[in-house]
């Protein structure tokens, strides 16, 4: 019985020599540029954002070159993972269009099909001897495969590079004129929305966003970043505008601008409590934020910041015990025209209260009552309605409250108004 022939192995000398000649014929521009188009034919239609034609020529460029390098490296002993220069600029590319790195990995997991499909099919069309067909095969598929995997990773990181480079580069365009406008310079208003991406002609609702604790290990401050970024997002979603603006101002805060349609929606967005009411339950731990009042222009866009800074000031400064995480500047404004010069205001409230001004349950409850009275334009039904009492309960603590002021409380409404929000916004550490 005669031996089984000897199997000729991926590594054979008649095996190199099939795929020189292989090689040296598709390597022909000819040919080589049929092979360039059908394998981005079929990349294209599974990866539709290289449909354009500068994404299109750079692909042709990337593809081109890949086939160049396997295809002269096809008899080698080893394999020299040298990706081209073109392969590169093709990742670049890709991070500089601002698309995801998901587009970069489709590309190739395309790419690697494909080109399996025409080796499949380069294999039945040219003649090969049977007993060197298995060999051929598979050297084929192990440099295609080790080739594809090795460039996926290889770009990985220079698809990372550059997409950092350009997210620094706008970053420091948007920071720059962000600074430009808010310190009053001379701008091409235009050309500032352009650089922006955000319409500096409409109506603005600046807010600033912070973190109750600051990122303090390594990578958090890139990951606070991001959630505040998202929460900016989803702030602006819930007050009906589609157009927001941010600024990262330090490593657990972020600057925030939501662009509005007209004037009327402004105004309803910076009436008395609308913001509370409309962010209540959508603002979550650790995130908390200020915002200030909805205005137009580029004047708009530099006071309603300003209002959303001083409104974080007073968030901050409060020492209430389950205060909002919404802070708006309307709640706010007089408890912090007050308290900018704080030895003025702690005067005012211990004056003005007097015997009010005590830490106990009582005269906690007595402030509180008053506040409401004052708020409802002097009304008891109105602050039985607020507090949830009945009205002959609200007209008993306006007598007893008299009596501890030593004075009607019209002859000091303003000035008890006044410390009463100071108060309310920044806790009893203001009491004497």
């Amino acid at each position: 019985m005669a031996a089984p022939p000897e199997r000729v192995g991926p590594d054979s000398e008649v095996v190199r020599e099939w795929l020189a000649e292989y090689g040296y014929e598709t390597m022909r521009a000819e040919t080589l540029e049929q092979v360039v188009e059908r394998l981005d034919t079929a990349i294209v239609a599974r990866v539709p954002e290289l449909t354009d034609r500068d994404m299109r020529r750079d692909l042709a460029a990337s593809t081109r070159s890949h086939a160049r390098t396997i295809l002269s490296g096809l008899t080698a002993d080893g394999q020299e993972f040298q990706l081209p220069e073109e392969a590169h600029a093709l990742a670049r590319t890709i991070a500089r269009r601002g698309f995801e790195l998901r587009v970069l990995l489709r590309t190739y997991h395309a790419g690697m099909d494909a080109v399996l499909d025409y080796m499949n099919d380069a294999i039945d069309q040219r003649p090969i001897p049977p007993e060197i067909e298995r060999a051929v095969t598979l050297r084929l598929f192990d440099r295609a495969t080790k080739w594809i995997s090795m460039s996926v990773e290889r770009l990985t990181d220079t698809y990372m590079e550059e997409r950092e480079q350009v997210l620094r580069a706008a970053l420091n365009r948007r920071t720059e004129t962000v600074r430009a406008l808010l310190a009053g310079d001379e701008i091409d208003v235009e050309l500032a929305s352009v650089r922006l991406g955000y319409r500096l002609s409409q109506q603005h609702l600046a807010f600033v966003l912070w973190a109750d604790e600051p990122a303090a290990e390594p990578g958090g401050g890139g990951e606070m970043v991001g959630l505040l970024d998202r929460t900016a997002a989803k702030l602006a979603g819930a007050l009906g505008s589609s157009r927001v603006l941010t600024l990262p101002s330090g490593a657990s805060g972020m600057w925030a601008w939501a662009g509005l349609d007209d004037a009327a929606r402004a105004a309803e967005l910076s009436a008395p409590g609308t913001l509370e009411r409309a962010l209540s339950g959508v603002l979550e731990a650790p995130v908390r934020a200020a915002f200030g009042v909805a205005a137009g222009h580029l004047a708009g866009f530099r006071e309603s910041h300003r209002e959303a800074v001083a409104a974080r000031q007073v968030a901050e400064r409060g020492s209430v015990a389950g205060a909002s995480r919404v802070t708006a500047y309307r709640a706010v404004e007089v408890a912090y025209l007050a308290g900018v010069d704080e030895a003025a205001m702690h005067g005012l409230v211990a004056r003005e209260l007097r015997a009010l001004a005590g830490r106990d349950v009582n005269a906690a409850r007595l402030r509180e009552t008053l506040h409401a009275y004052l708020l409802s334009h002097r009304s008891p039904e109105g602050t039985a309605k607020l507090l949830g009492v009945h009205k002959n309960t609200v007209r008993y603590r306006i007598q007893r409250i008299e009596q501890l002021l030593g004075h009607p409380i019209e002859q000091r409404s303003l000035a008890l108004e006044i410390a009463l929000a100071c108060v309310a916004a920044y806790g009893v550490d203001v009491l004497p």
